[in-house]
Order: C-alpha cells, then sequence, then structure tokens
C-alpha cells in the first residue's frame, strides 16, 4: 500500500514555480528545489517524475494562477471598451513594483523561450499557444475599445499590443524603464487620445 501525500501538491508546485521563474529551469537545481518545496529528491521524483515534470506543472500553474487572471477581463463574455486599457496599465504597475517576481524576472513562458529548453517541442508548443492565448486576449480587447476600425485595422492593432507587451515582458530583467515605455507605446496606440 502507497504512503499517503503529507504536502499540497499547489503549494509544492507554487514554491517550485517561484524557483523556475527565479533562475530557469536549467539553472535551478535539485537541491533548491528540495529546499524551496520541504520534499526530498525522492518524493519530487515520485510525485512529478521528474525535475522536468514539476516544471510542466509549474508551468501549469503559472498559467492558471498567473497569467489567465490577469487576462480574465478580455476573455470574458462581455469584454468591456475599457478593459485593454486596464489589462495594460494593470501590467505596467506590476512589472514597476520592485521586489516581485514579475518585475524582476518578467514572464517564465518568455523567459523559457530563450533559454535551451525551448528546443524541445513540448515546450516549444507550450510557449508559441501562450503567446496565441495571449495575442487572443488582447485582440478582443482590441474589439471592444476600437470597433470603429475596420477588422485588418483591429488584427493589426492586437499584433503591435501583443508585441509590445512581449517586448515589455522580455527588457523587464534588464530595463525597466523601457519596459514600460513598451506599454506605454501600447496604451497610445489602443487609445491615442486618452480622456482627461
Amino acid at each position: 500500500m502507497g504512503r499517503t501525500k503529507t504536502f499540497d501538491p499547489a503549494e509544492v508546485v507554487r514554491a517550485a514555480r517561484a524557483v523556475f521563474w527565479t533562475r530557469g529551469f536549467e539553472s535551478a537545481s535539485l537541491p533548491e528545489l528540495q529546499e524551496a518545496t520541504g520534499l526530498s529528491a525522492s518524493s519530487i521524483y515520485h510525485s512529478f517524475g521528474s525535475k522536468r515534470g514539476l516544471f510542466d506543472a509549474a508551468v501549469a500553474s503559472y498559467l492558471d494562477e498567473v497569467a489567465r487572471p490577469r487576462w480574465q477581463p478580455l476573455t470574458a463574455p462581455q469584454v468591456q471598451p475599457a478593459a485593454l486599457v486596464d489589462y495594460l496599465v494593470g501590467l505596467r504597475t506590476a512589472l514597476r513594483s520592485s521586489g516581485t517576481l514579475p518585475a524582476d524576472h518578467g514572464c517564465l513562458l518568455l523567459n523559457t523561450a530563450s533559454a535551451p529548453l525551448a528546443g524541445d517541442d513540448t515546450v516549444a508548443r507550450a510557449v508559441g499557444a501562450y503567446c496565441a492565448e495571449l495575442r487572443a486576449a488582447i485582440s478582443r480587447g482590441v474589439d471592444a475599445a476600437r470597433p470603429e476600425l475596420d477588422p485588418a485595422a483591429r488584427a493589426c492593432l492586437a499584433d503591435a499590443c501583443t508585441g509590445q507587451v512581449v517586448a515589455a515582458f522580455t527588457l523587464i530583467r534588464v530595463d525597466a524603464e523601457q519596459a514600460a515605455r513598451c506599454l506605454d507605446a501600447a496604451l497610445t496606440l489602443v487609445d491615442p487620445e486618452p480622456a482627461g
């Protein structure tokens, strides 16, 4: 009869997620993961199969607990006209909040896109799916914010805003001011004449 788990898997994954987010998959050592999660190496392997299995769980957790909640107003059944501006302003605030994981380390998935692990087909698909989901959410925000534009112009605007968000996440680790300017540019594109 197998032993009963005496830990909360979601809490373990969150703790590991912080290590992977801070250090990256390759640099996150098993001792660091053990210290963060409170699990032995054998418990990590028994519960998640491997360090990679734990990383995959951390990515799923990142999407469900970090990325998608921020996009939620853009994916709601009825998207409000101000939803995209609110998202961009909120993201800018989050990235300027020094001492937080997003401000200090950007986006877990986009960081992975520039790491050796990105050569793995499963990881490449996960990063691609993340970017597509982000773009789809921003597109819905554009549609709500700028309904007067024709579909091609709205698609172009969604691509431009998505690019600025990706750039901000990429730059935040080295140049917070430039990252903020990327989001300011996206805000100007969406709302060229903000009220008052």
